[in-house]
């Protein structure tokens, strides 16, 4: 049994700090933002929430300057400033935005916030045991190897959670009627409003599917829904 403890601590220390991380970007949440009055995004979220058959679609402004979506544990959906701030300077349009939204939502229906809880608290237990294991091989270094592994699978799991948000946009705003083009343009605006380059570090060690991998998904799901329709 001791042998299992460490394992058994670390299960335990994962899931403790993500349930801190949650409660303190709650606070965060809470204090930093307010929700979104704006007509033309209102009028696309209302479309959302009619294919969903929902009352409506609350949509928060998070007062941060980077330019991102988030979803929280709770379930609200909120749009960064800097994001806002974009679409107002024209360049992003209602549209684009909406589809930031859809994307959200999909976190939201999709589990990811619970499923990420349970990998979090799964891979600091792996973490632990696969360096217990190698530190009796390669004692120094087995915590980094381990370390190291269990970034770039959680980065892996992360991607596919980003790949199945971008399906449940693609289909939410097919089904408003809005369509797929505004997920596809913003993906091709994404890197110059983030300051990112996808093309600089593999994409299997980024938490994001490049860009062109997201889009060539969401066409392939064009192509399967035109056969099908």
């Amino acid at each position: 049994m001791l042998k299992f403890a460490p394992i058994l601590l670390a299960l335990i220390y994962g899931y403790v700090m993500f349930r801190v991380s949650t409660w303190r970007t709650a606070r965060e949440l809470d204090a930093k933002s307010t929700e979104l009055a704006d007509p033309v995004l209102k009028r696309l979220t209302d479309q959302m929430a009619a294919a969903l058959d929902l009352p409506r679609i609350k949509v928060h402004i998070y007062e941060i300057e980077p330019v991102n979506g988030l979803a929280a544990a709770d379930g609200r959906i909120f749009i960064t400033r800097g994001f806002f701030n974009k679409y107002k300077a024209g360049e992003v349009s209602a549209e684009e935005l909406s589809s930031v939204i859809a994307h959200e939502l999909g976190h939201v229906a999709l589990g990811h916030s619970r499923r990420r809880m349970i990998d979090f608290s799964g891979q600091n237990a792996m973490r632990t045991a696969l360096a217990m294991i190698l530190n009796r091989f390669i004692p120094g270094v087995g915590g980094w190897i381990a370390q190291t592994a269990m970034s770039l699978l959680s980065a892996r799991l992360s991607r596919a959670d980003e790949y199945e948000a971008d399906e449940y946009a693609a289909a939410l705003l097919v089904k408003a009627g809005i369509g797929t083009a505004p997920q596809k343009s913003l993906f091709h605006k994404l890197e110059d409003l983030t300051k990112s380059r996808g093309g600089t570090i593999p994409a299997w060690m980024m938490s994001h599917p490049k860009t062109s991998e997201r889009i060539a998904a969401i066409e392939k799901l064009e192509r399967k829904w035109d056969k099908l329709g």
